[in-house]
């Protein structure tokens, strides 16, 4: 049996939990339930960093020791994860005595192989970083360019760790290993910084009480990063070299925001490097979450309101929305309006109506599944395409592509609404043809029974509900055609997704506002429509040719769902001439066709004719 070890960071629990950590964790979640779908044996890991300065900061604050104030806090991470349906297996604190043991152990393997010296330290520091910034790194300002905080300037004798001596072989790993940091853009960037040389890094504080003491100087407490950094060892039992740590060291992905990615990427593989351990296979560091084109910011009231939408759409809408809606390597803008949006067109009509729509036909015509006994047209397109979505969801989970993977499953949902349309099954209820009717409500309840095991990792509650609906006592995880047992009693079926219209959904905040200035950046222009034509493997998007007067262009358009093909030919729009090209199923797209979106979608058209290539202003 195949191992898989899935970490988050770490939490600093100065404040209970928010999106971003949400939207990591929920993230580290998929890929262990994926895993534990293929029969792999898993260990998933995540926890809270309570040693941290802000912590002690916030605990006294609040007339508190940071013991109590940790022992306040954790809890609310636990209570969170269990409401997002995150399968943990080690909820870790800091402060437990078998992570002191460990990372002890870890930083007198570093000292005993002569990889820690002490010196003395001064620079600039971000307490809500709890990092030093070198003077490269530094504006003139003299601000933190992840908080936007001014820097302490601090001076200490510290103990360091030599880390501009594995230089050369964390560029020579990076480069051996290519697929080590994700997204490329993480990678690149780490590149960047490590062939600008790097600094041997200070791994103690003298100044601070709260903390792990260095086990060969008790003055000294073991700096913030590197004690939490060692706790995806130390949870597995680095320290006795226990049976749990054998199995599962080294991880296999350690998912993180983009902002700790140097951290995780250089400083830890380094110390691995120095201790003779394996390094994780991937360090995967995600983008950041903002609200309607807004940073989030606590003190400007800008933040995502996780228990009013789960309220609202349900936890699986609430992780479904955060996966399908960006690419997890990019920074994502959260927009309750889309949320509704997809809620909407994705889980209640596609998937919803879906099940709906079979079960119906299945409790009207039959008293059970039906025996599959008289293939016919399409039966075959949709078992090919059900394998084809199987082989294609493990490449796109395997690469962190999160948003395709969900696309290509709700590909195969579309495709079993269509075979029901094609074979027009409602129909053939007659003696005659009613065996045709069993086989296709046969094969659409297989293929729900199949979709049921492909969204288990993304949406498991939806999972669980499709398979007791369609007769399933426990539930089944293998992906494979022709598995769902005939003669089952199907449920007649409550709505797994209740549409909400938009008049009961609460009311969205108001857009961002634009400057004036900004809006004058954006070309739009008056383009015609010259070619129209479906892109393969992609329901939602059509290849559109357009000529702008003086040049002609290709633009991708996601909009086949609303739009015939030769329904658009002829048809003049407004294009975003000046919009970065871009490559979406492997097609190149130069613009962008406005629209309006909601439940439906409709083009920007023009109320009169205008010559090609004129400027909307």
């Amino acid at each position: 049996m195949s191992t898989f070890y899935v970490t988050t960071p770490i939490y600093y629990p100065n404040s209970e939990p928010h999106a971003g950590n949400a939207y990591t964790t929920i993230a580290a979640d998929v890929l262990a339930r994926y895993h534990r779908l293929k029969g792999n044996k898993v260990c998933f890991l995540t926890g809270v960093d309570e040693h941290a300065a802000n912590v002690y900061n916030a605990a006294k604050k609040e007339g508190l020791s940071p013991q109590a104030y940790c022992d306040k806090i954790a809890p609310t991470f636990v209570k969170l994860w269990e409401r997002l349906n995150i399968s943990h297996d080690i909820f870790f604190r800091t402060t437990s005595d078998l992570h002191k043991r460990g990372a002890q152990k870890f930083l007198n393997v570093l000292y005993d192989n002569g990889d820690v010296y002490k010196g003395k330290y001064e620079g600039y520091y971000c307490l809500s970083c709890e990092e030093f910034f070198s003077e490269k790194e530094l504006t003139d300002e003299k601000i933190c360019p992840v908080h936007k905080l001014p820097l302490q300037w601090l001076e200490e004798e510290n103990y360091f760790f030599r880390l501009s001596k594995y230089q050369d072989r964390l560029l020579a790993h990076i480069h051996e290993n290519p697929d080590f940091v994700y997204p490329v853009a993480r990678r690149n960037e780490l590149l960047n910084f490590l062939e600008s040389g790097l600094q041997d890094v200070s791994i103690s504080r003298a100044s601070l009480s709260w903390g792990i003491p260095f086990p060969f100087d008790p003055e000294h407490i073991i700096y913030i990063w590197i004690e939490a950094l060692s706790n995806y060892i130390t949870a597995l039992g680095y320290e006795t070299s226990s049976e749990h740590y054998q199995t599962f060291w080294p991880a296999d992905v350690h998912m993180m925001g983009k902002d700790i990615t140097r951290f995780h990427a250089l400083l830890w593989p380094a110390m691995l490097m120095a201790a003779n351990l394996p390094l994780p296979k991937h360090i995967v560091g995600h983008g950041w979450l903002t609200k309607n084109g807004e940073a989030l910011s606590k003190t400007r009231g800008i933040f995502i309101d996780m228990d009013g939408d789960i309220a609202t759409y349900g936890v699986d809408a609430f992780r479904y929305y955060l996966l399908r809606e960006f690419s997890f390597g990019n920074d994502g803008d959260y927009r309750p309006a889309r949320l509704h949006a997809r809620y909407n067109a994705d889980l209640a009509n596609d998937l919803g109506n879906l099940l709906n729509r079979v079960l119906g036909l299945v409790n009207k015509n039959f008293e059970a599944i039906p025996t599959p006994t008289t293939p016919g047209e399409f039966d075959d397109e949709v078992k090919e395409m059900a394998q084809t979505t199987v082989d294609k969801l493990d490449e796109h989970i395997n690469t962190f592509a999160f948003d395709t993977a969900l696309e290509t499953i709700w590909e195969f949902v579309r495709r079993i609404n269509r075979y029901i349309q094609q074979t027009q099954v409602w129909t053939l209820a007659k003696p005659e043809t009613k065996p045709r009717m069993g086989t296709i409500l046969y094969n659409s309840l297989e293929a729900l029974r199949l979709i049921s095991v492909l969204i288990s990792p993304f949406i498991p509650e939806t999972a669980e509900k499709i398979q007791k609906q369609i007769g399933l006592a426990d539930f089944d995880t293998v992906a494979e055609w022709g598995c769902l047992p005939a003669g089952l009693t199907v449920s007649k079926g409550e709505p797994i997704f209740p549409r909400i219209d938009t008049k009961e959904q609460k009311q969205p905040q108001p857009e961002a506002a634009v400057s004036f200035a900004d809006f004058q950046k954006l070309d739009l222009r008056v383009a015609l429509i010259l070619a129209v034509e479906p892109i393969e493997g992609a329901d939602r998007l059509l290849k559109l040719q357009v000529d702008l007067g003086t040049e002609k262009r290709q633009v991708v358009a996601g909009i086949a769902e609303h739009y015939k093909p030769e329904a658009l030919v002829g048809k003049q729009v407004i294009v975003v001439a000046n919009l970065e090209p871009a490559t979406i199923r492997n097609v190149e797209s130069h613009g962008m066709i406005l629209a309006g979106s909601g439940d439906s979608v409709v083009l920007a058209t023009l109320e009169t004719e205008m010559p090609l290539g004129t400027q909307v202003r």
